[in-house]
């Protein structure tokens, strides 16, 4: 689709007639995991219902995520939370950020930035993981320190003397929902270092390159689901790829304090189609 104006497009709101209505339009769909399928504690059953149905309609689909891990590690976590198949569809920002380090990086040493749980992400290559700032080649950030969890400041204060090296930001998100708890993610720590004049790569929604690496989508027509205007509903401006929306996740008490209209202009954003939750 033609890149349109955030005032100019028509937006479509599908709660009525479900996504069913409008699924014959398209070949391929990216849906977000975090915020659409699930909320970190449960699965959404209407988005599953909706990946069933897709299935049985012979559409492909790609369970794209902003998670700084490898496929492998989050298929573990879906299976947790009770998911039983779809697993082939995954494809996490971590898993192309892991390519790129093996093939570009994989002999320089780097300082991680992040919780434990990311450790999967430099399998191979741990023995690069220095424990001092100024031993490092460059920074991989996964997200924030366990005991640093809200205080940003922290980090532009450790990195503020080591701008000339470059961070590699494996999950471009500034937040997250889990469940009615809202946390910083590592786009958050890659903006502070920005803020200080420091260089960042992302891995991940909106940047084009996690689509191509995730599946083909040449001369198909695609949808994206998401709920983040930065990263999944951006995504899809960048690429010309339609989007949809879903209001009830990060953006809706924004929606709800104002309007639908001033929230996307307020991200720079277009969206053709909304809906509260994923549901056929």
């Amino acid at each position: 689709m033609r890149f349109l104006s955030y005032i100019s497009i028509m937006v479509k709101n599908l709660d009525q007639k479900g996504i069913k209505s409008i699924v014959n339009r398209y070949d391929l769909f990216f849906i977000d995991l975090w915020g659409v399928v699930h909320n970190g504690i449960e699965l959404y059953e209407n988005s599953l219902d909706v990946l069933d149905k897709l299935t049985a309609a012979n559409k492909n689909f790609v369970l794209l995520t902003n998670a700084p891990r490898p496929n492998a590690t989050v298929i573990k976590f879906l299976k947790k939370l009770g998911l039983k198949k779809y697993f082939e569809n995954v494809f996490t920002s971590g898993e192309a950020a892991h390519k790129y380090l093996i093939k570009e990086l994989g002999k320089k040493n780097f300082f991680h930035i992040g919780p434990p749980k990311d450790f999967d992400l430099f399998k191979n290559i741990e023995k690069n993981n220095v424990s001092k700032v100024e031993d490092a080649d460059y920074f991989l950030c996964t997200g924030l320190f366990e005991d640093q969890e809200n205080d940003l400041n922290y980090y532009k204060n450790l990195l503020t003397s080591h701008i000339s090296k470059k961070m590699i930001c494996t999950n471009p998100d500034l937040i997250v929902d889990r469940g009615e708890k809202r946390e910083y993610c590592a786009g958050s720590v890659a903006k502070s270092f920005e803020e200080i004049k420091g260089e960042v790569i992302y891995f991940g929604k909106p940047h084009p390159p996690v689509y191509n690496l995730s599946t083909k989508i040449k001369n198909k027509n695609v949808l994206c689901i998401g709920d983040n205007l930065n990263t999944d509903i951006k995504g899809a401006n960048i690429q010309n790829f339609d989007s949809l929306l879903i209001t009830n996740g990060i953006h809706r008490k924004e929606i709800l304090d104002t309007d639908l209209k001033q929230v996307l202009k307020k991200y720079e954003a277009t969206v053709n189609y909304i809906q509260k939750s994923l549901k056929w």
